[in-house]
C-alpha cells in the first residue's frame, strides 16, 4: 500500500520511493534496496505497477513506476481495509472509562 500510494500521483524510481517511505515515516520505516527492488517488480508482475526506463544525460539510467489501473483499484481497496483495520486497533485499544 506504501508504494501503491507514492507512486499514484506521478512516476517514480525505487531509490525515491525508498527515500520518501523513510523520510514520511520520521525514519521509523526504512526500505532495504535489496528488498525493495524484488517487491516492486512483483507488484509490476501482478499488474499493479507499470515500470518504465528512462536515461538522462549524466545520470545512471533508472527505472520509473506508474500505477495502473488495477493499482489503482487495489489501492482505493487496501485504504479501505486499512481504515477498518486502525479503527477496530483503536476501539479495542480505547480506554474504557473514556
Amino acid at each position: 500500500m506504501l508504494i501503491l500510494s507514492l507512486v499514484e500521483r506521478r512516476p517514480r524510481h525505487g531509490y525515491e520511493i525508498s527515500k520518501l517511505i523513510e523520510g514520511r515515516s520520521g525514519g521509523v520505516l526504512r526500505f532495504n534496496v535489496a528488498s525493495l527492488y524484488p517487491l516492486l517488480y512483483r507488484l509490476e508482475e501482478r499488474g499493479f505497477v507499470e515500470g518504465r526506463w528512462v536515461e538522462r544525460a549524466g545520470q545512471r539510467r533508472r527505472r520509473y513506476y506508474r500505477l495502473t489501473a488495477r493499482g489503482r483499484r487495489t489501492l482505493r481497496e487496501r485504504r479501505s481495509m486499512w481504515r477498518d483495520f486502525v479503527k477496530a486497533i483503536r476501539q479495542i485499544t480505547a480506554a474504557e472509562n473514556a
